[in-house]
């Protein structure tokens, strides 16, 4: 899975915003888009990380089996006023064993991401997600970058291009892992600068779509 570098953008006040959105190579087969009818279930084997301390972060499959979302309680990173030194950076790791039907095979096709920020001027703000699973070598990330002045909501997406998809093994269950960061940098500002994605503040949450194929 290969994802481009997202290059910096300034964001308007009070914007919902979708950055490097990267566009599909080309279509999908149609045999490859529909998702299998049977059950897919979702085992979480660990969720580690500053952003995700035990018990504030979940994850429900999409009934129609179309992906899955995630949810955070306390995710969110700050810098400067009566911020903590180790608040300036939160990643938060899931990890998943993907249950599938036989014969067939997934690979993440996008995901989107909702969330907050309060940046004061020249503050900038990082969001960062890699997906990868095991045994795999593609290990690749994307970048999301915020700047000040913003008080508001954001929406980032990532897409994977159809040629460069990352096909799960078929007949294997394998860890599928999903490991998001969170930045903040106050700048020149003395003020205190906050990038959150947080289920507590409304319906803010991380949804990751599968593509489908047979194996």
């Amino acid at each position: 899975m290969t994802f481009r570098q997202a290059g910096a953008r300034l964001l308007t006040l009070a914007t919902v915003i979708a950055l490097s959105t990267l566009s599909l190579s080309g279509p999908a087969h149609a045999e490859d888009s529909i998702p299998p009818g049977g059950q897919v279930t979702l085992d979480v084997q660990t969720v580690n990380g500053s952003g995700c301390p035990a018990g504030t972060a979940w994850v429900s499959m999409q009934p129609d089996n179309t992906g899955f979302r995630i949810y955070y309680s306390d995710f969110r990173a700050a810098d400067g006023g009566s911020s903590n030194p180790t608040d300036i950076r939160k990643n938060c790791q899931v990890n998943l064993l993907v249950h599938i039907p036989q014969g067939f095979t997934y690979a993440i096709a996008r995901a989107d991401y909702w969330g907050r920020a309060h940046l004061e001027p020249g503050a900038t703000a990082l969001e960062r997600t890699n997906y990868y699973v095991q045994g795999s070598s593609d290990n690749n990330y994307a970048d999301h970058y915020f700047a000040g002045p913003f008080n508001g909501s954001w929406h980032t997406v990532d897409i994977t291009a159809a040629a460069e998809l990352v096909w799960a093994p078929c007949g294997v269950t394998r860890s599928l892992n999903v490991n998001t960061e969170l930045r903040v940098d106050s700048g020149s500002s003395s003020a205190t600068s906050t990038i959150s994605l947080r289920a507590s503040e409304g319906d803010v949450y991380t949804l990751v779509n599968f593509q489908w194929r047979r194996c």
